[in-house]
């Protein structure tokens, strides 16, 4: 099972957000985004950063694979 986070992106681009914006005002590096990119993992510290600075939960943001 892996985990895609194209909500994220689809959420950012409605906001008129940019990932470098989001990274900054949530505190992570450039690294977290690449592997959301990827659609890899990344930690659910991370997740809480997303989802606190964006005021979402995190169904908002991405979405698990079967």
């Amino acid at each position: 099972m892996g985990v895609r986070y194209e909500k994220l992106f689809h959420l950012l681009d409605e906001r008129n957000m940019t990932t470098r914006e989001l990274e900054k005002q949530a505190g992570y590096s450039g690294n977290i985004t690449t592997r959301m990119r990827r659609n890899e993992y990344i930690s659910l510290e991370s997740i809480e950063k997303i989802c606190r600075t964006l005021n979402c939960r995190v169904h908002d943001i991405l979405e698990f694979e079967k």
